[in-house]
């Protein structure tokens, strides 16, 4: 009796909910690919990336809700502008009036430095003192909140929205930042803004050997 209430058991469980696959699994699967694009658009693997992306996108268009794809393309363009790439985010443009999220409509605000203080109110709450600063030019109060984001990309994105008017330290600190998670890309852009900023020719100099080395093939 015991061994077929077990088996019993046992075919319950396989033929329960545990083993089916979600329904919305292609959310998952855009989200993963999008992450990983993520990863090595940031650390410089440009081939794999460009699959990563492509993947995202394609599953992400599987539904006809485009919030999905919204956050894709608006992420895509952040991340450009987390590295000094110009972007307008044309492709967010381009489908931003199928979609209803106020969120996603304040984070393009913030990314394009466009904002106003309804669009501030919907923004995300680790981007709103940033934000606010950023708004009323308080670039001292803006660069110390940037410490204070606790997700690194944001944190990159973040400075460099504000590269001009960012001080020393916290440039030295999006360098060691990006070199903690290997994120190439960030490392060589922020070593560049070090070097377009500072008076002193010797670190110049060293900055640009750092650049030479890590853009070299050997």
């Amino acid at each position: 009796m015991i061994k077929i209430a077990l088996l019993s058991i046992g075919l319950l469980l396989l033929s329960g909910c545990s083993f089916k696959s979600p329904p919305n699994q292609w959310q998952y699967k855009s989200t993963s690919a999008f992450d990983s694009y993520i990863k090595n658009f940031l650390s410089s693997n440009d081939a794999l990336a460009k699959n990563d992306l492509n993947r995202a996108v394609e599953h992400a268009k599987q539904s006809a809700d485009l919030t999905m794809l919204s956050r894709i393309y608006l992420g895509e363009c952040a991340l450009n502008i987390s590295v000094g790439l110009k972007d307008s985010c044309e492709k967010y443009n381009n489908i931003a009036d199928l979609i209803n999220d106020k969120t996603l409509d304040a984070y393009y605000h913030l990314i394009t430095l466009n904002m106003n203080s309804l669009q501030l109110l919907n923004l995300d709450k680790e981007y709103k003192d940033f934000a606010s600063y950023i708004s009323t030019k308080e670039f001292s109060k803006a660069d110390a909140q940037i410490s204070k984001i606790s997700k690194p990309t944001s944190k990159l994105l973040c400075a460099a929205l504000m590269k001009e008017n960012l001080s020393s330290k916290t440039r030295k600190e999006m360098i060691d930042l990006a070199s903690f998670y290997g994120y190439k890309r960030s490392v060589v852009f922020w070593l560049n803004e070090a070097k377009k900023n500072s008076k002193d020719e010797n670190e110049r100099n060293n900055l640009s050997k750092k650049i030479s080395v890590l853009k070299s093939k050997n």
